[in-house]
C-alpha cells in the first residue's frame, strides 16, 4: 500500500509471485510508448484462439491498435492483448523479449515475463513491489488512465461489421470513490489479483494485491484505511 508513492504498509512484497493479467501492464505501456494507436491489426488465428478471459476476435478481423488496446485494459481481452503483441512483436517471442527488455530498464529484478497476457507459465513471476513501480508508470499515460476507468464501451473492426462490448473486470469503478483503475487478474496459479489506484483530495493510493481471494473487500479496507490516516 503506497500513499503519494511513498510505501505506508507491505506484507511479503519482494515474494516473487505469479501476477496474471496484472501483466498486461506491461503490455500496455510498450503500446503506449510506441505510439500508433490508429494502426490496424489483423487479427491471426493464433490470437483468435487465446483462452481466459476474451471478446471472441476472428481470424482476420482488423481493428485499430487503440480499439484493441482499450479491450486489454477493459475487459483484459487475452485475444486483444495477443493480437497487439504478435503486431508490435512482430512475434509473440521478440514482443516478450521487449517486455523484460522493459523491466530491466526499469531496474525490476524480481520481474520476468514468459507471455504477454498472463497465463500461468513456469518462469513468468513478479512482485507486489515492482508491479506497483509498474502501475505507477503506465498511468504516466493519460489514454491508460482513461481507459481504466471506463465502466462500459464499445469498440468495432474497421470495416465497422463487428462489435464488440467491454465490461471492466474492475469492481471498484463507479463503487469506489476516487478511484482511478488499474489493473485485475486472475489464473488458477495466481489467484485473484489487483492494483488499485485512488485519488480523493490531490492524494493518491495504490494497493497491489496477489493471490488475495478477498481482492475486492481487501482493496477497499486498505484504501480507506490510508485515507483516514492522511485525515488524521
Amino acid at each position: 500500500m503506497k500513499r503519494d508513492g511513498r510505501v505506508l504498509w507491505a506484507g511479503a512484497p519482494d515474494a516473487r509471485m505469479a501476477p496474471a493479467s496484472l501483466t498486461k501492464m506491461m503490455t500496455a505501456l510498450l503500446v503506449l510508448e510506441r505510439g500508433g494507436l490508429d494502426e490496424v491489426v489483423t487479427v491471426t488465428r493464433a490470437a483468435s484462439r487465446e483462452t481466459g478471459s476474451r471478446i471472441g476476435l476472428k481470424p482476420g478481423d482488423q481493428l485499430r491498435v487503440q480499439d484493441l488496446l482499450a479491450a486489454t485494459i477493459v475487459r483484459s481481452a487475452n485475444d486483444a492483448c495477443r493480437s497487439l503483441a504478435d503486431h508490435l512483436g512482430p512475434t509473440t517471442a521478440g514482443f516478450v523479449s521487449k517486455m523484460n527488455q522493459r523491466a530491466a530498464a526499469m531496474g525490476l529484478k524480481n520481474t520476468r515475463f514468459v507471455d504477454p497476457c498472463g497465463h500461468d507459465h513456469p518462469g513468468q513471476y513478479s512482485t507486489a513491489l515492482e508491479l506497483a513501480r509498474l502501475g505507477e508508470q503506465v498511468v504516466q499515460h493519460p489514454e491508460y488512465v482513461r481507459l481504466a476507468g471506463v465502466p462500459r464501451m464499445n469498440i468495432r473492426t474497421v470495416d465497422r461489421r463487428r462489435s464488440f462490448w467491454l465490461s471492466n473486470t474492475n469492481a471498484l469503478i463507479g463503487r469506489y470513490d476516487g478511484v482511478i483503475g488499474i489493473k485485475t487478474g486472475s489464473t488458477w496459479r495466481a489467484g485473484h489479483c489487483l492494483v488499485a489506484l485512488a485519488e480523493r483530495d490531490h492524494v493518491q493510493v495504490m494497493v497491489v494485491l496477489l493471490n488475495a481471494p478477498n481482492r475486492w473487500w481487501n482493496a477497499v479496507g486498505l484504501l480507506d484505511r490510508a485515507f483516514d490516516e492522511q485525515r488524521q
